[in-house]
């Protein structure tokens, strides 16, 4: 208590930031209320802490106290510094000055900066609410700064003016869930705050951050002028305590070509729990990826950060089914829920959506199914051979490789023939057409219109299916460049499925392709998070990283990428990338050298090798790798290669070369090399393309705002 009145008569001696003195019957009432609120909160109003206008030593031997913890961080910093030096310091100078205004006029104290960001304690949580509020109002303001705030209130200890402990940690952890414009405040703050009429909270959701013992409720400030973020939101940047991972279903099975309907079975449940709000669902490709590990249930929570798991065995007998089914809980290993099921081959959807359902039960707590519908999973069609078809149908698709996709087209053909009124085998057919146009197994312009003629039938069909107004998307985003269209049917896949790691993946691209760097590196996260296996997911994210400039964000990921997989050949290409943006064209050398060895043919994989050579001055090496692009167009004819010769001349600086085989691509819109287009745009490694007049030019007849 003494601590409180010393830090009052220190105040009492100074003039407040806002310019008033204190008058002995107003700093008396001040005093008091300062005493009430140490006693109801038990923070210790420290006076090294305190005061604005005063100035104490810091004790050189820690000590404790309790305080609130803020962390800020300013988003974007290093792409803004890579774009505009100039403009990166002005807002930087913002920022600082913004943050030296308000937290010593709500009696609190900026310890440090810490790069773009900064650590500052208070010793009341309302009034670090209350500065936080302030402090993001005013950076809306032009010229806005993005910054993301996170508050946590705990025991701390303060020594040699820097403060450390569990606390500092987790206000840390807590502005990393955060998004700029917002403020996020722990579960302690809001304990502290909700009584007050002037501080308005929502609930995101119970998390598990990094290095925290517990899960932490997280809550959002939503007072007028702050950004308010949606729980699924927040919940990709952590383990979000309502996670699951659907394990691929063990075939028990006499016959063991029944694996496809025991990965069926899997795949249904996992597609229906997608739509449940507030519910973190694991892809399939990461999943599915420990089927025949016998791993133990808390790794695989670990990898892919979830805190649930289904798990399960189908056994099948001509029309009588078997299924077993087991919850479990990743923490500790043991079963939340575990049942057998045995039904008739007809009834397979009610067992599938019961399963969920139960599901559902146990992880109740703040989860409302997003169509609000009594079912997650419903009869698809009342033909059970057709079903099985597509269950086959999917099991080949997911193989992903012509031969497969082959024999997938014919399953969905003959699911169709049995029942022309089942929607989802024309979705998959759709699917499987846009995969061999982009690859070039059939001509391009025949596999799109295919595949757009059937994803309009499956929307006929089934007006509510997400993946169909996705595969509308990408036809309408990658074959025909029409943005507009492809943004409609991409917000209608984004309401019809919440947590789908595909939908926000294909949504990253478009965002990437638009030029909105930011929120597509949101998308790109929330994928890889929900499908934290995927490789090429990680290649997408640290290529948005790229596209923004965030370089160091982006070489990590690569980094990261290459560790987990050495044969992953796009790890090298893309590191390769990041260093050609950053004119390490050495570095660049040797990733692009890497990534052709591991192609494995003489002939592909030179593009990238060419421009870095030439870059670097090495342009007998370049020119090898172009006659080696032509022998391959000799060799291959009906090949298109244009995106080969636009990216390999414009390292060479052969500006008319370049746009002559970049309006060659943009005139033929050809599979792979139109999605290339697309991208090649926004590659930061093409400064001297982008100022050239054809650039704008090129761009405006693709309808992207370069």
């Amino acid at each position: 208590m003494n601590n409180v009145v010393k830090s009052y008569s220190e105040k009492c001696k100074s003039k407040n930031k806002k310019g008033w003195e204190y008058t002995p019957v107003s700093g008396l009432f001040e005093l008091i209320n300062l005493i009430l609120i140490n006693q109801k909160t038990g923070f210790s109003i420290n006076p090294y802490m305190q005061t604005p206008g005063t100035h104490q030593e810091a004790p050189s031997q820690g000590v404790r106290q309790l305080a609130a913890v803020m962390f800020t961080d300013m988003a974007g910093y290093t792409a803004l510094m890579g774009k505009n030096e100039q403009n990166a310091r002005i807002l930087m100078d913002r920022q600082r000055q913004t943050l030296e205004n308000f937290i010593p006029a709500y009696s609190g104290k900026i310890i440090k900066y810490i790069g773009d960001g900064s650590l500052s304690i208070f010793g009341s949580a309302a009034d670090a609410v209350k500065c936080a509020i302030e402090i993001q109002r005013e950076l809306q303001k032009d010229p806005a700064v993005l910054l993301r705030i996170g508050l946590h209130a705990g025991d701390i200890v303060y020594e040699n003016q820097d403060v450390y402990g569990d606390s500092v940690n987790l206000a840390s952890r807590i502005e990393a869930l955060g998004v700029p414009g917002a403020v996020f405040i722990s579960d302690k703050v809001y304990d502290e705050v909700k009584n007050q009429e002037n501080i308005k909270t929502v609930f995101l959701g119970k998390f598990n951050l990094k290095n925290v013992n517990r899960p932490v409720e997280v809550y959002a400030v939503i007072n007028d002028g702050l950004v308010i973020p949606t729980s699924a939101q927040v919940g990709i940047k952590a383990g979000a305590e309502k996670s699951i991972a659907v394990l691929p279903f063990v075939n028990m099975s006499a016959d063991p070509e029944n694996e496809y309907f025991s990965d069926g079975i899997s795949e249904e449940i996992l597609n229906a729990l997608t739509r449940v709000e507030g519910l973190q669902v694991t892809a399939r490709s990461s999943s599915f990826s420990f089927k025949g590990k016998n791993e133990d249930i808390r790794q695989i929570g670990k990898t892919l950060g979830v805190t649930t798991v289904l798990e399960g065995s189908v056994r099948r007998a001509g029309k009588k089914v078997r299924i077993t089914a087991q919850l479990i809980n990743t923490i500790d290993g043991y079963h939340i829920w575990s049942e057998v099921y045995d039904s008739d081959l007809e009834d397979i959807f009610q067992v599938q959506d019961e399963i969920s359902q139960k599901i559902l039960v146990r992880l109740k707590e703040n989860l409302v199914e997003r169509e609000r519908k009594g079912q997650l999973i419903k009869p698809l069609t009342e033909n059970i051979e057709a079903y099985n078809l597509y269950l086959k149908g999917r099991y080949h698709w997911n193989k992903s490789n012509p031969e497969e996709i082959s024999k997938a087209i014919k399953n969905f053909e003959e699911a169709i023939r049995i029942d022309p009124g089942f929607a989802r085998p024309y979705c998959a057919l759709s699917y499987c057409y846009s995969f061999l146009g982009s690859s070039g197994v059939i001509p391009p312009a025949e596999a799109f219109s295919r595949a757009k003629d059937y994803t309009l039938k499956a929307i006929e069909l089934d007006p509510n299916h997400a993946e169909s107004h996705l595969s509308l998307a990408t036809i309408k985003f990658f074959h025909n460049w029409d943005f507009d269209g492809a943004e409609v049917s991409m917000n209608k896949a984004v309401s019809l499925s919440l947590n789908s790691s595909l939908i926000n993946q294909v949504h990253g691209w478009f965002l990437i392709a638009k030029g909105d760097f930011n929120l597509a590196i949101e998308k790109m996260e929330q994928a890889v998070a929900l499908d934290p296996n995927s490789l090429p997911l990680m290649s997408n994210l640290a290529d948005a990283y790229s596209f923004a400039g965030r370089f160091d964000e982006a070489l990590a990921q690569y980094e990261k990428i290459i560790e987990m997989d050495p044969g992953f050949r796009r790890g090298f290409e893309g590191r390769g990338m990041i260093y050609l943006a950053t004119g390490e064209y050495e570095k660049a050398i040797l990733d692009f050298e890497q990534y052709h060895k591991l192609i494995g043919n003489p002939l592909k994989g030179l593009s990238s090798l060419g421009h870095a050579y030439a870059m670097a001055g090495y342009m007998d090496k370049a020119n090898e790798c172009l006659e080696k692009i032509m022998e391959r167009e000799r060799t291959n004819p009906g090949i298109v290669l244009h995106m080969d010769y636009a990216f390999i001349y414009s390292g060479m600086k052969d500006f008319d070369q370049a746009f002559f085989h970049l309006n060659k691509t943009y005139e033929q819109r050809i599979g792979i090399a139109c999605l290339g287009m697309i991208f090649c745009i926004r590659y930061p490694m093409l400064k001297e393309l982008k100022s050239d007049p054809r650039f704008s030019e090129l761009t405006g007849k693709m309808g992207i705002d370069a």
